[in-house]
């Protein structure tokens, strides 16, 4: 699949733009006892939580209203499919599962406008 996730209709796959970040935290049960040891656990077999910010820069006001609704439909709960460049720098590519919580939109100029998100990563089938 390219790079982007597919939103269906007229735009199809849309890529954002280049400079995405992906945020990483470790979930880790610590059981801490005296003198400063402590023992450390992951919690569960996928612990590393993950958040990729994402972005659309002066796009038509059609696209991104399009976008949006996309992400409305999926109400933070159901998930999609979303490709990324492999972040080593090299040229494979890395679809997973995400859901998209949190986005805002803000008038550029005319009628392009910005949209930023963040989708959180799913480990499901």
């Amino acid at each position: 699949m390219a790079i982007g996730f597919d939103i269906g209709g007229s735009l199809g796959v849309v890529v954002p733009d280049k400079g995405q970040s992906r945020d990483n935290e470790p979930k880790v049960f610590i059981a801490e006892f005296g003198d400063g040891y402590e023992q450390r656990t992951p919690q569960g077999i996928n612990n590393i939580s993950q958040s990729i910010a994402v972005g659309f820069s002066s796009r038509p006001k059609d696209e991104i209203d399009d976008i949006v609704a996309f992400f409305e439909s999926k109400k933070g709960a159901t998930s999609f499919s979303f490709t990324m460049s492999d972040t080593n720098g090299g040229s494979s590519e890395e679809t997973m599962k995400v859901v998209c919580e949190s986005w805002s939109q803000t008038w550029k100029y005319d009628e392009y406008y910005d949209l930023k998100a963040t989708f959180r990563r799913l480990y499901e089938a």
